[in-house]
């Protein structure tokens, strides 16, 4: 799973100003770690339902945020989906 330090690493990399931690592309960014973490975690537990349903209900909010950000600012949302590496 996805730990306080590297979580707190991708806050810093994304964040705009030193206390943020709630925008749109930071929310992003830590959804995308920990989705990470748990696609990794369920390759080796196939059976683990719970983790997997966990899973699709980030993969959908981390794309209604995404969403909003490319409907709001296109410039941030490309920004955001090359820093992450979601899109080509």
């Amino acid at each position: 799973m996805a730990n306080k330090k590297s979580t707190t690493k991708v806050i810093k990399k994304f964040q705009s100003h030193e206390k943020d931690t709630g925008s749109t592309e930071v929310q992003v960014a830590v959804l995308t770690e920990r989705i990470n973490a748990l696609a990794k975690h369920l390759k080796d537990h196939k059976k683990d339902v719970d983790s997997r349903m966990g899973l699709l209900k980030m993969l959908s909010q981390r794309r209604s945020l995404l969403g909003f950000l490319e409907k709001h600012n296109q410039e941030r949302y490309k920004k955001l989906i090359t820093g992450l590496g979601l899109r080509k």
